[in-house]
């Protein structure tokens, strides 16, 4: 495994973030408590010590399947990040958005299922237009100092929100945004227009989420809708694998796969892995195979030429996920 320091936390990391969305129940290719602990325990083997969960995840399943194991291995060796916005176990008026009264009872919630006093790394997971952000890093800010949260992070939005929340927890010495967590991927660039020069420029950790593009760039473009998992991307309406130059993109994929006799997935990852904007992509996968082989794809060099030919064919796209 290699280590990379997240953003201005020092904190040390793996190059890989487990993502831990798959957890829980709801559709066909999601994970029990049994298989999940299968694919947690197989991550720490690798050296994986990073994971990403979130509230909303299988109604807070995600949380308790993840705690539970974690709960069995030395927790001052794992960094867990979990996330804030969404409803969680219930569902009423006040359990969604940034209000101080959701974030101090979802935080209750999420500690709670995790079995921790305290998480490493606590996420807003979208922008909340309903509250003022000053309400929400002054809620943040005091989970810090209760001890209750390390460092705080943020997820898809628009780069000119993320300066002004920087700027406001700066004006009033509050804990600032130490890591993005944003789509972001070969086939969907956007965030290299604004969000990532901010995170550059701020010493911000990124973490992208959906590294693979939902599965498209895990296989040819035609075999894109043949899986159960793609099959509910589509029935969600995820636009992020279309785009002018997606298929030419995908084709590139399959040739260097060919060409490092590797799988399309860890092509895709080696990119990742090698991008100067990327600290530790969250890859989730519901399969101990797939995990072993973006485990192995760390070792795959890809060339100044190989990153080339890959990006060319990428034209501008619209964007997707902030909202």
């Amino acid at each position: 495994m290699e280590y990379t320091t997240l953003g201005s936390t020092g904190m040390e990391v793996s190059k890989i973030c487990l993502g831990c969305m798959s957890f829980g129940s709801g559709h066909d290719w999601m994970l029990d408590e049994d298989e999940g602990r299968e694919l947690v325990e197989r991550a720490i083997d690798h050296g994986i010590n990073f994971f990403d969960t979130a509230n909303t995840y299988s109604a807070g399943e995600s949380e308790q399947i993840l705690g539970n194991v974690l709960s069995e291995y030395d927790r001052d060796q794992q960094v867990v990040a979990t996330k804030v916005r969404f409803s969680g176990a219930t569902d009423h008026r006040n359990a969604a958005g940034l209000s101080r009264k959701t974030i101090e009872q979802e935080l209750e919630h999420s500690l709670d299922r995790l079995g921790m006093d305290t998480v490493d790394l606590y996420q807003i997971h979208r922008w909340d237009y309903s509250t003022p952000i000053e309400t929400t890093l002054h809620a943040l800010d005091d989970a810090v100092h209760r001890g209750k949260v390390r460092h705080l992070g943020a997820s898809s939005m628009w780069a000119h929100q993320f300066e002004h929340a920087l700027d406001v927890a700066d004006d009033h010495g509050l804990a600032r945004f130490e890591t993005m967590q944003d789509l972001y991927h070969l086939a969907y660039r956007e965030e290299e227009r604004e969000m990532l020069p901010v995170c550059r420029r701020e010493n911000v950790g990124v973490m992208p989420w959906s590294p693979l593009g939902a599965g498209y760039l895990t296989r040819p473009h035609a075999a894109f809708a043949t899986t159960t998992r793609s099959e509910h991307e589509l029935d969600e309406g995820v636009p992020y694998h279309e785009g002018p130059g997606s298929e030419a993109i995908n084709d590139r994929v399959k040739e260097l796969a060919d060409e490092y006799d590797a799988t399309m997935a860890q092509i895709a990852l080696a990119w990742q892995f090698q991008n100067e904007n990327v600290d530790a992509p969250i890859v989730g996968t519901s399969s101990i195979e797939h995990l072993d082989a973006a485990v192995a794809a760390l070792d795959i060099g890809l060339s100044d030429s190989d990153v080339e030919y890959l990006e060319e064919p990428y034209h501008p796209v619209a964007i997707y996920g902030h909202d």
